[in-house]
């Protein structure tokens, strides 16, 4: 994959420090999978998408439910109920900011890793963004992988092309039978 400018990372993430959790969020509602595993899940991915939807369309012409994982998005508005994890997962997160590298990894993102208990269940991020962006390309990747000390697995820009949801698909599958968590 390429160069991911790790020695920029570091001095660039972005994302929020934890907050401290308090008894009432420890004793949080976990959230239901928007597409649950058919049969016995293996694993599960986390995405965000905005309204464009790019990331959205990408996941679910993945068709990961059909291989065994749970697939969650992160809600986009602020009104809508918290995203709560209890399973390991790998992260799909597009790259904001036009650029800008502050604003690379979306507020919304952000919020959902700053859970200590969402957090605790990242095994490895896969980055969307745009080659307009130049160095910025796929950065949110980057930015997340440094900061939760997770693999960046894989990046596509925009939607995807077939290519790219084959190899993340088997990717995904393989990731999770290869590392089983009981």
């Amino acid at each position: 994959m390429g160069d991911r400018r790790s020695d920029h990372v570091a001095e660039q993430t972005a994302t929020q420090e934890p907050t401290q959790e308090t008894p009432q969020a420890q004793e949080r509602e976990l959230s239901a999978p928007e597409l649950p595993a058919q049969g016995d899940a293996i694993g599960a991915v986390v995405y965000f998408s905005s309204a464009s939807e790019n990331t959205s369309r990408f996941i679910h012409s993945c068709k990961l439910e059909e291989q065994g994982i749970n697939v969650y998005r992160i809600p986009m508005r602020p009104k809508d109920p918290a995203l709560n994890v209890d399973e390991p997962y790998i992260l799909v997160v597009p790259t904001y900011g036009g650029g800008a590298v502050k604003k690379a990894v979306p507020v919304q993102v952000k919020k959902f890793l700053n859970g200590a208990a969402n957090r605790a269940g990242i095994r490895g991020v896969i980055a969307s963004g745009n080659t307009n962006f130049g160095e910025a390309f796929c950065m949110a990747g980057d930015m997340v992988a440094a900061k939760c000390k997770v693999p960046f697995m894989y990046y596509f820009e925009l939607m995807g092309t077939q290519t790219d949801r084959e190899k993340v698909t088997r990717g995904v599958v393989d990731f999770f039978k290869t590392h089983q968590e009981k």
